[in-house]
């Protein structure tokens, strides 16, 4: 089996991140289709607007396959904000998820941040146990009523 590549995100792989993310969560989490349009919205900001020299995504590529997505965008002059972070459910256990947050982690104190901020949810346990690991802490976390479902809505920081 080939290696798993990361490589930067480009225009062409939007398409494919909303419907992967609008799937993924319809189908694990009961979401509504409110969500896929955030996930669009989200990604024309990116696309439209983004520093290339402070901001990325990245791709996880296997055999011609897109496997993933994690994205460090700028939220403050000293914060960036970790978004979009999903894996294929086949991507997801083998160490990926950690060596994508590394890479996203490591580009930001690259870029000059000091710290991170995130938003996720706290049905995605794998998810938060990783943020734990890699010293991001819990910051809030209240129930709301988001895409069609009751949740329960996190936010992460960490030091870089």
């Amino acid at each position: 089996m080939t290696e798993i590549s990361l490589r930067r995100f480009d225009a062409a792989d939007a398409p494919w991140l909303v419907d992967l993310h609008d799937q993924t969560y319809a189908r694990e989490e009961g979401f509504d289709d409110s969500f896929g349009q955030l996930v669009a919205r989200i990604l024309a900001d990116f696309i439209a607007r983004h520093d290339p020299e402070c901001e990325r995504g990245w791709i996880a590529w296997r055999d011609g396959q897109r496997l993933g997505s994690i994205f460090c965008v700028r939220q403050g002059p000293t914060t960036a904000k970790l978004r979009l972070f999903l894996l294929t459910p086949e991507a997801r256990g083998c160490g990926l998820g950690w060596r994508m947050l590394r890479t996203c982690m490591g580009f930001a104190r690259d870029a000059g941040y000091l710290d991170m901020r995130l938003w996720t949810h706290e049905s995605h346990r794998a998810a938060c146990a990783l943020y734990a690991r890699n010293g991001w802490q819990l910051l809030d976390s209240r129930p709301v009523r988001s895409f069609g479902v009751d949740l329960v809505e996190q936010s992460w920081r960490v030091d870089l």
